[in-house]
């Protein structure tokens, strides 16, 4: 992972990019759709052609869907539902194949062949654009894509295809035959990829080295060193899914693409409900659209908004991974927010902020604790660790760890909220911004190629979803 990191950093993506300019215009989808390919066959060479199976699928369904949309809708349901099949299809039998198989087996009766098929990476992502393109040419929310280079090319799009975000056809439909690359959208990607890579490499992987250290120290760890190993685990896949985020979008800009921002703070939430708002803003917009208001949202009384959010909730765990624990945590979330919305709204706008933040808070943190253990068995044990108060409180180990890893928990506890952000928008003078910006990218581009030449733990958390 390490070595593949610095081959993209300085050999496929500037030789992408120099190439790219170089092409004349109306060549430069073609180049990037091979492009695509190449990144992608980098990984997994194998499944390079299911994604390729994917692309022709849904630019056939897509342009029979827009051919009878109007003449026909039966037909161009037909196609709709097609395309829609076919992609839960492939997603469920690489990713929940195995699961299912296991689940029916623990019945009395079923004897069903254990499979174990290998998880193509990205494939949740990139599905879930595809439905996206075969659903807004079927509610006349984005033209269909007559091109099946540049339908290629939204679908394998490299900077975010196999972490996010998930960019959805209705949003990039016009970008694709029309954006324009300019300077000042460059230089503000190179920025904002430096900005990912420094989350990724400086605060990411160190924290996830905390949580590590931390874990295995195990029950000597006492309740408040459990706690510090799970915000340490909070900051990790923090700092890892945005970083990465960041990445892509910076990406993006550097190939004339906007993509919509994925991560808005979310640690600063006052309540669950804003927190959703601002983790991981694509998937739960992607729910919202073509689940939750397709089953009728807030339409149709209390009872059936409940059951609609449960419902959405349940999809937003199982999309995860395929283990009970993801659903639990989906659905964690979802009884939250229920209880949000009917009961504990008008009390939450009522408290002060700091209220709000002890509120909220808490419930992330104990989010992340039920996301992490896929093992039930291991979960308990460490819910029974962060809740001992009657032993000691925190261990000798888990102590050292905390003292070494100290300055960077509060470097990321500061970057996980939007002080930097705003100090930075304060700089009045263009000249100082750009100097400032410019130290900035030589800086992190310095220290983290030698953090990742000098370590060999640098894992991409959300790879495996």
């Amino acid at each position: 992972m390490v070595f593949s990191s610095l081959l993209f950093l300085f050999m496929y993506l500037p030789i992408v990019l120099m190439i790219y300019y170089a092409v004349p215009l109306k060549f430069r989808n073609l180049f990037l759709f091979f492009a695509n390919l190449v990144f992608y066959g980098w990984g997994e060479p194998i499944y390079v052609t299911l994604m390729l199976f994917s692309t022709v699928v849904d630019y056939t369904c897509g342009y029979f869907i827009d051919k009878y949309r109007t003449k026909n809708k039966k037909i161009a349901k037909t196609f709709l539902i097609a395309s829609v099949c076919i992609n839960l299809g492939l997603l469920g039998f690489f990713k929940y194949a195995g699961f299912i198989t296991d689940t029916l087996n623990a019945i009395p009766f079923f004897s069903l062949p254990s499979i174990e098929v290998p998880l193509p990476i990205g494939i949740s992502f990139y599905t879930f654009q595809t439905m996206s393109y075969s659903i807004d040419v079927y509610r006349n929310d984005a033209p269909v894509q007559k091109n099946i280079i540049t339908f290629g090319t939204y679908v394998a799009l490299f900077p975010q295809l196999i972490a996010g975000p998930i960019v959805r056809y209705k949003d990039i439909a016009y970008q694709l035959d029309h954006r324009k690359e300019t300077l000042s959208d460059f230089t503000k990607g190179v920025r904002l990829f430096c900005i990912g890579l420094a989350k990724k490499v400086l605060i990411a992987n160190q924290m996830g080295l905390m949580w590590d250290q931390i874990r295995e120290s195990g029950e000597v760890n006492g309740w408040l060193g459990s706690l510090i190993g799970i915000i340490g685990y909070t900051f990790q896949i923090y700092f890892d899914f945005s970083g990465y985020s960041d990445m892509a979008c910076g990406l993006g800009n550097m190939f004339g693409f906007e993509f919509l921002k994925n991560f808005d703070y979310p640690y600063v939430s006052k309540s669950i409900t804003e927190f959703w708002r601002r983790w991981h803003i694509s998937l739960g917009t992607w729910f919202r659209e073509y689940v939750y208001i397709p089953l009728g949202g807030n339409r149709k009384g209390v009872f059936r908004q409940i059951v609609n959010l449960l419902i959405v909730w349940f999809l937003t765990g199982f999309w995860h991974g395929a283990s009970y624990n993801f659903i639990l945590w989906g659905l964690f979330y979802g009884v939250i927010l229920i209880i949000e919305k009917f009961i504990l709204k008008k009390w939450l706008d009522k408290a002060p902020s700091f209220v709000q933040h002890l509120y909220a808070l808490p419930l992330i943190v104990f989010g992340w604790v039920i996301f992490y253990f896929t093992d039930f068995a291991e979960l308990g044990d460490f819910i029974v660790q962060l809740f001992s108060f009657s032993g000691i409180v925190i261990g000798q180990s888990a102590l050292s760890t905390t003292i070494s890893f100290l300055p960077l928990i509060v470097i990321a506890a500061i970057a996980s909220t939007p002080l930097m952000a705003k100090l930075h928008g304060k700089i009045r003078s263009r000249k100082v911004k750009i100097i400032v910006d410019t130290v900035f990218c030589v800086f992190v581009l310095f220290v983290c190629t030698a953090s990742l030449v000098n370590q060999s733990y640098n894992p991409f958390l959300y790879f495996r979803f």
